[in-house]
């Protein structure tokens, strides 16, 4: 390819995605399919945003770190989606080599954001159960402030390392990354550099936040569970489930369809599966957030009520 070099002297200087299939007659559909799926990621995470906002009843820790985990899951649709339609109505979806490290980046810091959000979010219920007393106390707003910024700089830090580890790789003839977004590791495979480094250090930043995410929440609910036991009332029991339970199908999901799609052999047999399985957690969890927060929330639905009845009054 006769094109000038990169800043990496690389002589690629942009790279051309597969999509999610080649075959012409699920173009269509599929672009109608993800439209929509983009569409109600952005209204449900603005609409939750928007009620956390405008209902006093909703300025806890609780809501405030929701409110977080909807801001980064409506960014991160942003990510990926508008290139992933235009693949489904263009010949040749073709990403510069800035564009895709850029896409990196991003796609690597609301992802590793998400994980210590929800780890936050975890320890918010811990705190809420296990010490309802002293909630108030530990969970100041300074404190979930922190929190939150060490969320987003520990996610800042992570993709800071894995996008600037890719762009000192060279990148020769082959420019054809079999994704539908520049990910990690089917950018790896068309490099011609030695990759070890990479792959090590990949390794090691996404499998410590995966171990460390992961001990901290089986910690917490294994306290909340403890304390559940040891709760005399019924009510009691319901309240403490019903405040963890969208937490949990929450988390099930993201790091669920995470390890399906990255922890498997490295074959071509498994890029497919490695491709549909990440749809998951990049369509299917920010789309899925918004409405089980608001379906499995009484506050949120009495908040909506409110609201309503604010706008049609």
């Amino acid at each position: 390819m006769k094109q000038m070099a990169t800043k990496n002297d690389s002589s690629v200087s942009e790279f051309i995605l597969m999509g999610l299939t080649d075959q012409p007659e699920l173009q269509l559909p599929l672009f109608f399919l993800f439209l929509l799926n983009h569409t109600v990621i952005v209204v449900g995470n603005l609409s939750l945003m928007s009620l956390i906002i405008l209902n006093s009843n909703l300025h806890t820790p609780m809501y405030f770190f929701l409110f977080n985990l909807s801001f980064i899951d409506f960014c991160y649709s942003f990510v990926f989606t508008p290139k992933m339609l235009m693949s489904f109505v263009s010949e040749k979806n073709i990403i510069p080599f800035t564009g895709c490290m850029t896409q990196l980046f991003f796609f690597c810091f609301f992802a590793h954001s998400e994980s210590w959000v929800l780890t936050v979010m975890a320890y918010d219920r811990y705190v809420a159960i296990c010490k309802p007393l002293l909630y108030k106390a530990i969970m100041l707003p300074r404190i979930c402030c922190l929190l939150m910024f060490v969320s987003y700089l520990i996610g800042f830090t992570s993709a800071m390392v894995l996008a600037g580890l890719m762009i000192r790789l060279n990148f020769c003839n082959n420019n054809i990354i079999n994704h539908y977004m520049c990910d990690i590791f089917p950018v790896l495979r068309i490099s011609c550099s030695n990759t070890y480094l990479n792959e090590l250090v990949s390794t090691a930043v996404v499998g410590t936040a995966i171990i460390l995410c992961s001990l901290i929440i089986f910690i917490s609910y294994a306290m909340i569970l403890f304390n559940i036991i040891h709760m005399s009332s019924g009510k009691g029991w319901s309240k403490a489930l019903g405040t963890c339970g969208s937490h949990i199908i929450t988390v099930s999901f993201f790091y669920g369809s995470g390890l399906l799609a990255y922890v498997k052999p490295s074959s071509a047999e498994t890029v497919g599966q490695g491709k549909f399985f990440s749809i998951f957690y990049t369509f299917l969890v920010p789309m899925l957030n918004p409405l089980i927060y608001s379906l499995r929330n009484k506050d949120v639905k009495v908040a909506v009520k409110k609201t309503i009845k604010r706008i049609t009054s």
